[in-house]
């Protein structure tokens, strides 16, 4: 009879905690007190993208263009490195090669000092290297784990609940934005690839002079065409938008920059909104860390008088003048920024830069109403499985079969409970997990209802058949169970979202309905038992 009492503890307890985890799906919860509130561990079951609502968003990772990026960042060194050994050297850089004249072997043996995972592929009348094609492979591997991670932290920053993103394929990001309704500010947030450079504003050379102070939108390409003979070779035209506050006319201003980088945002350790005290107007600030600072306070000490370009993605933000050497390696980002594009410009300087260009290949937006449609369709195939389930069990096995369904309303409480706990995402293929779940909640009572039946009809006594049903039945269903729990598992670990969503539920399904059909029914045999002695098992 002890052992009885402890098993009625355990399964009341556990009743318990899994309605105390499920409260915040109820209406009750906001009636709890708010230190209660305050102090749950868990936020209950979130709704998945499918019945919610929300930003359905794939993004391709460019890898190619890691490799080229990279690419350019070795061929800067290379010049670095052949100017300091006082070597002359033309070095240009081509798609993922590099190019370097005259092929002498001093010259070769700088670089092959420095990079051993350069290939040359030609030394006829020029030095052409590339990346080892496994260096290559490895890079761009990198590129799109890194992107992950870095979308990942912008999303995290942006504040959106249970944001799904995960890697499909080779190249391709997935991210999940349930209850998001602003597909256009995530795409800009999400894929702005954030490489913040610092390059000097070339006023001195006469090009600088005879660009126009301003061009509309569009007339980019001319201006490059008319300009592409003339402009020094290590210079860059970049534009910087501007927008007309009293007629909303936006124009671009072009700069004459040059093309070498002087500071990078990957030495950035805190980016911020603030405002401005003159204008009352945000702006971005910018700290570096103590490599990025000292880097600063050099570029500013040497460059005094000169305009310093901060360039995002390709596009001047602000063309300051240096007044004087800036220790302490903070910086600003002007532009007549909303608060919002504040925000996000800080968010994603934060987050980092993404190691290459990410493309949209695919933006869905769910409606509310069609996540409502789902959750009333997945209410009724439930109600009507537990209906058709209960009616047949109590019909077919009497009162066994009402006790086999008393499991599986067990089941499902302590199912949603443990969702609750781990803040689990239902999605549509989950409730279909629940709903397989509660067919499986009495197959293991059906297995072990015709051991009974075959031991009370051998003539043994109510207690001694049930106790023997179990025995027998026990190997059978751990078995079974044990094998449904390792698909499951391995459909978690290889599945993407909606497969995982019934994954998740599938195997606590099974792992809940060992403790209900082995421990749960059990249990209300043996009070029936011991409470009088019973003549005819009704099964």
């Amino acid at each position: 009879m002890k052992q009885v009492k402890w098993k009625v503890g355990l399964i009341i307890g556990t009743v318990l905690l899994a309605f105390i985890f499920f409260l915040p799906n109820t209406p009750l919860f906001k009636y709890m007190p708010q230190w209660w509130k305050d102090n749950m561990p868990n936020r209950g079951i979130a709704l998945g993208l499918d019945l919610k609502g929300g930003v359905h968003l794939v993004f391709e990772v460019e890898g190619e263009r890691a490799v080229e990026i990279t690419t350019e960042r070795i061929a800067q060194r290379i010049k670095d490195i052949l100017k300091k050994r006082k070597l002359k050297a033309d070095v240009k850089v081509e798609g993922v090669q590099i190019m370097i004249s005259p092929p002498t072997e001093k010259i070769k043996k700088a670089i092959r000092d420095v990079y051993t995972n350069l290939t040359l592929v030609s030394s006829e009348n020029k030095l052409v290297y590339k990346l080892s094609d496994k260096e290559a492979k490895r890079i761009r591997d990198n590129a799109v784990e890194q992107a992950l991670e870095t979308i990942r932290n912008r999303v995290d920053q942006f504040g959106v609940a249970e944001p799904v993103i995960h890697r499909q394929g080779e190249r391709e990001i997935v991210v999940q934005l349930p209850g998001y309704k602003d597909p256009e500010r995530a795409v800009s947030l999400i894929g702005k690839t954030a490489q913040l450079e610092f390059r000097l504003v070339d006023d001195e050379s006469p090009v600088a002079a005879e660009l126009p102070p301003f061009i509309r939108p569009g007339e980019e390409k001319e201006l490059l065409e008319k300009f592409k003979d003339r402009i020094p070779k290590d210079d860059i035209i970049l534009f910087q938008r501007r927008v007309n506050k009293e007629t909303g006319e936006v124009l671009k201003k072009p700069f004459l920059l040059k093309k070498e980088v002087l500071l990078t945002g990957d030495l950035l350790s805190e980016a911020r909104v603030a405002i401005d005290q003159r204008f009352n107007e945000p702006y971005v600030s910018l700290t570096f860390n103590s490599a990025g600072a000292d880097i600063f306070e050099e570029i500013t000490g040497k460059y005094v008088k000169k305009r310093l370009a901060i360039i995002l993605d390709g596009n001047v933000y602000s063309a300051p003048v240096i007044r004087e050497k800036i220790a302490g390696g903070n910086a600003q980002i002007t532009g007549a920024f909303s608060m919002e594009e504040a925000k996000d410009l800080a968010i994603v300087l934060r987050a980092g830069a993404l190691p290459a260009p990410v493309k949209l290949l695919q933006n869905v937006t769910v409606g509310p109403s069609l996540g409502r449609d789902s959750i009333e369709a997945g209410k009724k195939a439930g109600l009507i499985a537990v209906l058709l389930v209960v009616v047949f069990m109590a019909f077919y096995y009497k009162l066994s079969g009402l006790i086999a369904d008393l499991a599986m309303v067990l089941n499902v409480i302590l199912l949603l409970g443990a969702m609750a706990f781990l803040n689990a995402t239902l999605t549509l293929p989950g409730i279909a997990g629940i709903v397989l779940a509660v067919g499986m909640a009495v197959d293991s009572n059906v297995l072990m209802f015709e051991r009974m039946r075959e031991e009370y009809r051998a003539g043994k006594t109510p207690r001694a058949a049930v106790d023997s049903g179990y025995d027998r039945a026990f190997l059978t269903i751990v078995d079974s169970h044990v094998t449904t729990l390792i698909t499951a598992a391995v459909l978690y670990q290889f599945g993407t979202g909606p497969i995982k969503g019934f994954a998740v539920t599938l195997f606590l399904g099974v792992a809940i309905n060992l403790f209900t059909a082995l421990v749960g029914t059990k249990t209300v045999f043996d009070i029936i038992n011991s409470r009088r002695e019973v003549r005819k098992l009704s099964i």
